[in-house]
C-alpha cells in the first residue's frame, strides 16, 4: 500500500462526512502537515500522512506538530487505512 492510498481514504471519509480535506502548500512552511481536515460542527485537524511501512516523521515535522499542538490544534499522523478510520471515531 502507498501513501496515496492512505490519503485517498482520508479524503473519502472526510467528504462522506460533509467536510473538506485541504492539501496544504508548504511554500515557506516546510514540514507542515499534509492535510487540513475541516468537519461539520467545527472539528479541525491537521493530518500528516506517511507511507505504511517505513514512513518517518522528520525533525522539522515533529517541531510543527508540537508547535501546532501547543496552540491547541489537533494534529495526527496516519500511515494506515485503520489509522485514518480511527480519526473519525475519536
Amino acid at each position: 500500500m502507498l501513501e496515496e492510498s492512505v490519503e485517498a481514504r482520508l479524503i473519502s471519509l472526510t467528504t462522506r462526512r460533509g467536510g473538506v480535506c485541504i492539501k496544504l502548500n508548504p511554500a515557506g512552511y516546510k514540514g507542515i502537515p499534509d492535510r487540513l481536515v475541516v468537519l461539520p460542527g467545527g472539528r479541525v485537524m491537521f493530518v500528516e500522512l506517511k507511507r505504511p511501512k517505513g514512513g518517518v516523521v522528520s525533525g522539522l515535522q515533529s517541531w510543527w506538530h508540537e508547535t501546532l499542538k501547543g496552540l491547541g490544534a489537533e494534529v495526527h499522523v496516519a500511515s494506515t487505512l485503520g489509522a485514518v478510520e480511527a480519526l473519525f471515531t475519536a
